[in-house]
């Protein structure tokens, strides 16, 4: 029998892709996330609760793989009920998903679960944190733990643990080749989830742009960041609420935000539109600081030598 010749990629597969890439809801974070705490950078932490730059975008190849982690999750649950361990994957006052929250709600994180009688450790309750990783990933998460290979998760579970209170975290890895399942149990450390949650805070209080993790734009954690081109490059920060220097997250409320030019609190719906008096947050231009005047406008001298003012006069 003679194969039917194909071209390089399928044009079937190709519109799979523009498919799941249609559909994909790509917008910013509305608050500072726990899963993405132990990035090491706090000034791309910085440009995503500030809306500096447009959200992340994925290919379809990896928005698919993203969905086969998340349907795997019921799976492992599944399986982990079959082995006599209970898990709670919502929390019963609210009927969804376990969710933890602070500094006034511009902080948040959710639980894959609760775990009890993990057989390490029977009676001890345990936040689950389910993940998958590829063969490569997964060899040297076995060989040297999880801690050194994907500190990132471990942040993660330590401020998951700090603010629900639990003391031991069961991680289960799973390698997306050939199944073979992965278990580590993290102990609370106090002092790490202490200075996560410090970090946060500087991320949340810092009315300018955070120090960069490094200023060498081929630096291997700068190379491929989805900050890059405003951070070592030219581009242009987007102009919305949250880039402007009026605009300030405010304690007391739900991850709330206020306007001090128009003395009102701002909606989401606001926030993303922005106003006709927007004045960029000076870390935000790649120009220096010349001169103000002190409510409506800021002038900068820009690279090429001309000047730019930025705002509208009254």
């Amino acid at each position: 029998m003679v194969a039917i010749p194909t071209t390089a990629l399928s044009p079937t597969i190709a519109a799979i892709d523009a498919a799941v890439e249609a559909g994909a809801i790509r917008d910013f974070d509305l608050v500072i996330r726990g899963s993405s705490i132990g990035r090491p950078c706090e000034r791309h932490l910085w440009y995503r609760f500030r809306w500096a730059h447009a959200p992340e975008a994925f290919s379809g190849r990896m928005l698919r793989l993203f969905e086969t982690g998340h349907l795997y999750e019921p799976t492992i649950v599944a399986h982990l009920r079959a082995a006599s361990v209970t898990v709670d994957e919502v929390d019963p006052e609210t009927g969804e998903q376990w969710e933890v929250t602070a500094l006034d709600g511009h902080f948040k994180g959710h639980l894959d679960g609760k775990a009890v009688g993990v057989l390490e450790a029977t009676v001890t309750p345990h936040l689950l944190e389910i993940k998958t990783h590829n063969y490569k990933s997964f060899q040297q998460l076995k060989k040297v733990g999880v801690a050194v290979a994907k500190p990132e998760h471990v942040a993660q579970m330590q401020v998951y643990m700090h603010l629900s209170g639990l003391t031991r975290a069961f991680y289960l890895a799973k390698n997306k080749n050939d199944d073979e399942l992965y278990a580590e149990r993290i102990h609370y450390d106090a002092a790490q989830a202490g200075a996560l949650m410090a970090k946060a805070e500087r991320v949340l209080e810092a009315p300018m742009p955070l120090p960069k993790l490094s200023e060498d734009p081929a630096y291997y954690q700068c190379r491929f960041c989805p900050s890059h081109s405003l951070c070592h490059a030219s581009e242009q920060a987007l102009r919305n609420c949250r880039t402007c220097c009026f605009a300030s997250p405010v304690q007391g409320g739900d991850a709330a935000w206020r306007c001090s030019r128009h003395d009102r609190d701002l909606s989401i719906t606001d926030q993303r539109s922005g106003c006709a008096n927007h004045v960029f947050i000076p870390g935000l231009v790649d120009g220096e600081q010349v001169d103000t005047d002190g409510q409506n406008t800021i002038t900068y001298r820009m690279r090429d030598g001309s000047e730019w003012v930025d705002g509208r006069a009254a």
